[in-house]
């Protein structure tokens, strides 16, 4: 069930627009050099312009001294290492030679200590620790070291057979995830990938008393796995000769208990400064994308564009299923579920949409025979009735009706409609029920 949840979650990061991808990975997309190897990041990719090869146990600038593997993705690989300086765990992210290297520039913008401020929402932001470049044979990588997390939320939901979190559980995580949002919005900043696989769990602290044979002992033990080319001929200089897959540092979302339930929202690698800066693409996955990316392309994406995610997020920390079907196959299926769950677009972007005759009538009705997934049963179906049978505790009458109020509001077609993420938290459904399970988990 571990491996499954970490494989599943690593195949949600694959599902990027190739707007988000360099040019080596877009390169090399179609070419398969080596043998597979599960559930590790694309072997392609140790390149020019790729991934940095590490090892366990290579001390990184003289100070971390790498111990597991904590994750991958398309533009970097993240390891779990031991600040011998310090004396405790960090996260060492270690980007391809191609990034940017922006993420911890902003990072840094939103953790910067600043006088007379205490807000809730930039405690869940991690905070860079350092940062620095390493070359090797595929050029010059840009490095951060932050703290380590425990797992994302769709690690933990992918982990559990029930895929819920305990309510007041969910109710907190929910309040935590808006709050950090909220901060940075407030900074400027959209986060521009929101989703539960960027939602991470923190680690408990006595994580950081653990000796590296403790923590091989409680985690398991890093297993290479060799790295073979499919055509026989030896690996070129940038290309491991083993590679990891992660550690599994998480739990099961239904095991998980208030008190841990402590959340950082992470990878800023696509985040933007509006003032200064416009996007126009969407790198959300298709069930989680903003309709206005589809229909109004030519309008830069705004603060707006995260509250929408953020209100899927929600739901999604609340329901067992996503707010929009996860197996869609094209932005045709997204509209058509978007609208059976939302009512009508708007009219211009309904004359814009040329696939609409394929789930609709002229006149907007859905064609007959066609089942509709309206809100209210995606309310029972997602929600109530899995928490009822897994005595999770569903949502009574008022809490959720506050609930939907919210979201659907989050979910207004038209960015002018939808409230801001300081709004989202004066809502009655945050006020009255997340935002308490919040200060409860505190103690």
């Amino acid at each position: 069930m571990r491996l499954l949840a970490r494989h599943l979650s690593h195949l949600r990061q694959a599902n990027v627009s190739l707007g988000q991808l360099s040019p080596f990975s877009t390169m090399l997309t179609s070419r398969v050099l080596y043998n597979h190897i599960e559930d590790v990041e694309r072997l392609e990719f140790y390149c020019k312009g790729g991934y940095h090869p590490i090892e366990i146990g290579r001390c990184l600038r003289d100070r971390y001294r790498v111990v597991h593997k904590l994750g991958f993705g398309t533009h970097s690989t993240t390891w779990l290492a031991q600040d011998i300086q310090q004396s405790e765990y960090v996260a060492v992210k270690v980007c391809t030679a191609d990034s940017d290297g922006k993420e911890v520039g902003i990072l840094a913008q939103l953790t910067e200590p600043t006088a007379g401020t205490a807000d809730c929402g930039k405690a869940m932001i991690r905070p860079v620790l350092g940062s620095y470049t390493v070359s090797g044979p595929n050029g010059t990588h840009p490095c951060f070291v932050t703290t380590p997390a425990r797992c994302s939320l769709a690690d933990a939901k992918e982990a559990s057979r029930s895929r819920l979190f305990q309510l007041d559980v969910a109710r907190s995580l929910a309040a935590q995830l808006v709050m950090a949002v909220a901060f940075t919005h407030d900074k400027g900043y959209v986060h521009g990938d929101l989703h539960l696989g960027n939602i991470l769990l923190q680690l408990t602290s006595k994580f950081n008393h653990l000796s590296d044979q403790q923590l091989y002992e409680e985690f398991g033990f890093p297993d290479p796995e060799i790295v073979r080319r499919a055509d026989g001929k030896p690996l070129a200089s940038g290309v491991p000769s083993h590679v990891f897959s992660p550690v599994w540092l998480g739990e099961a979302s239904d095991k998980i208990s208030l008190t841990e339930a402590k959340l950082v929202l992470s990878d800023f690698g696509v985040a933007f400064y509006p003032a200064r800066e416009s996007r126009f693409e969407s790198y959300m996955p298709l069930e989680m994308r903003p309709p206005e990316a589809r229909f109004e392309p030519k309008t830069p994406l705004s603060f707006a564009s995260d509250i929408w995610s953020l209100g899927c997020a929600i739901w999604a920390i609340l329901a067992q299923r996503s707010f929009l079907d996860s197996f869609l196959f094209s932005e045709d299926d997204a509209t058509g579920d978007q609208v059976d769950a939302l009512g009508p677009l708007p009219l211009e972007w309904w004359e814009k949409w040329e696939g609409r005759s394929k789930e609709f009538m002229a006149n907007g009705e859905p064609k007959e025979g066609r089942f509709v997934w309206s809100w209210d049963q995606r309310f029972e179906d997602s929600i109530q009735q899995p928490r009822r049978e897994t005595g999770m505790g569903a949502l009574d009458e008022e809490e959720g009706d506050a609930f939907s109020e919210m979201v659907r509001s989050m979910l207004s077609f038209k960015t002018r409609d939808r409230p801001n993420a300081r709004q989202v938290l004066n809502s009655s459904w945050m006020k009255n029920w997340a935002i308490p399970a919040y200060e409860k988990s505190r103690g």
